[in-house]
């Protein structure tokens, strides 16, 4: 059953587990305010529903995502959301921090700068053969706070600076060397694999949220404290 049709994203309701789907196709799910706003919402409904207990995020018609819309951000007029993206952008990743429910990436294609970051939110990453993740905004002159926050959780400051220092495509395999990727399977079966994944985890006892909690235990700071350490750099 799908809670959103049409919108910019889309839950999935499965038997004790839901596919979040970052539904902008015809932009390869680049981020926008408004999928932004959706996307939180979607996080934080199926965090609250007690009948799902894993979640898959995943995008539309075979890709991840393609970073932020920059063709919409630069519309004359600019858009009524602009003023308050960063404040939305924040509420995702606030979302994704507090979600106490198991996350399983379906990483298809490419996830390239903020769709990076929301790749390395998940909590476990099935990548396609030919997939690719990338930390890409040093390129561009531009911070990546919010993939250099994940990253601090998820992997070594030395790892961290290979991703994010050298803004290279990394693909699957040496995600995986990396520690950041579970599974690689053949690009036509990411998102199944990530559905079995979901799937098996919603079959256990009671307590996958709370092993996930004591996981995230390290970090003394809540979502806000964690993500204003790297956003407040100058």
């Amino acid at each position: 059953m799908s809670d959103t049709v049409n919108g910019p994203v889309e839950v999935q309701r499965h038997d004790g587990w839901a596919e979040v789907v970052l539904n902008r196709p015809e932009r390869k799910n680049a981020i926008t305010g408004p999928l932004g706003v959706a996307l939180s919402a979607a996080i934080e409904g199926c965090d609250a529903d007690e009948g799902i207990r894993a979640i898959v995020l995943r995008g539309a018609d075979g890709s991840f995502c393609s970073g932020l819309d920059l063709k919409e951000f630069n519309a004359q007029p600019s858009p009524e959301w602009l003023p308050d993206f960063q404040r939305t952008w924040r509420g995702v990743h606030r979302a994704l921090f507090d979600c106490s429910t198991p996350i399983v990436g379906a990483l298809e294609r490419f996830a390239i700068n903020g769709g990076a970051a929301l790749a390395l939110a998940c909590d476990l990453l099935v990548a396609g053969e030919g997939a690719f993740l990338q930390v890409g905004e040093v390129q561009l002159g531009m911070a990546a706070p919010y993939n250099v926050a994940w990253l601090n959780l998820r992997v070594s400051e030395v790892i961290a600076a290979r991703i994010v220092l050298l803004g290279e495509r990394l693909y699957a395999e040496q995600l995986r060397a990396l520690q950041l990727v579970e599974r690689i399977v053949p690009d036509d079966a990411v998102v199944e694999e990530g559905r079995q994944l979901a799937e098996q985890i919603a079959a256990y006892p009671e307590g996958v949220a709370r092993i996930k909690a004591s996981l995230r235990s390290r970090c003394d700071d809540d979502a806000d404290a964690w993500f204003d350490r790297v956003v407040t750099v100058r």
